[in-house]
């Protein structure tokens, strides 16, 4: 199943690299403010649909771009074919494919992939999380001074802006540095490999982060949503970080 999702994935980053590189015009839509979608994004969602119909025929989805949602189906697809598409839109070399596979409810397979840097994330639930084949583990940070935390603004919930923005300035007190880069299935697998100490953002959808939270757990982290219970799929408000400095960054978020 794993095989499938990395087949899947590096066949969604190769459409989207010939399209980065082609040069045509781009048909940009926008699907709610600040939010946008490419045919770019409904082809590498397509081609990844595709594979896993084919090998799995009776798996279900939940997809961002065409709608299909089959929660209740024993195995199912969790995809975003294009995250960072704003990122992609203007040449800005940081977006990923994610793909996780549910069973019964709990993540068992992860798929990221980096397209722009042939970085393929991968983890199984009891396995371990790997990166181009290489074990991957959390960083050893132990104090939340030290740490450099990645972010996402709330662009879809603007609403929420100055909650965000009080964890913000909590953030850039406490911390080593702060980094807002776009891609939310990267910065998690950033967390998963160590090249991010800590990570935190709100109103989520389940594609942005299930591939993610099974790297980070896979590789050592934690993953929780603010309150430090494992909704965070259902509210969309999630953090994760290494094991030392995770009650610091839930009380950051507070």
């Amino acid at each position: 199943m794993l095989n499938t999702a990395v087949r899947a994935a590096r066949r969604a980053g190769s459409i989207i690299n010939r399209a980065a590189l082609g040069g045509s015009a781009l048909n940009v839509r926008s699907k709610r403010a600040n939010d946008f979608v490419t045919q770019v994004d409904g082809a590498a969602e397509e081609a990844v649909m595709d594979i896993v119909r084919k090998a799995y025929p009776d798996h279900g989805f939940i997809a961002e771009e065409s709608g299909d949602t089959t929660p209740d189906a024993e195995f199912v697809w969790i995809i975003d074919p294009l995250d960072g598409t704003t990122n992609f839109i203007h040449g800005f070399p940081q977006y990923a494919v994610s793909i996780a596979v549910q069973h019964r409810g709990t993540l068992a397979h992860a798929v990221v992939y980096d397209p722009t840097r042939n970085e393929l994330f991968t983890a199984s639930k009891g396995v371990g999380a790997f990166v181009n084949d290489r074990r991957m583990r959390v960083s050893k940070c132990q104090r939340l001074d030290a740490a450099l935390v990645g972010t996402g603004f709330p662009f879809k919930e603007l609403g929420r802006l100055d909650l965000y923005t009080r964890q913000l300035q909590t953030f850039m007190s406490k911390s080593s540095g702060v980094r807002r880069a776009g891609a939310a299935a990267l910065d998690l697998a950033y967390v998963a490999c160590g090249r991010l100490d800590a990570f935190w953002e709100l109103g989520l959808s389940p594609w942005d982060m299930a591939a993610g939270a099974l790297l980070i757990t896979e590789a050592g982290g934690l993953v929780a949503d603010p309150s430090g219970e494992q909704d965070f799929m259902e509210s969309g408000d999630i953090c994760a970080a290494t094991p030392k400095i995770f009650p610091a960054v839930l009380e950051a978020m507070r």
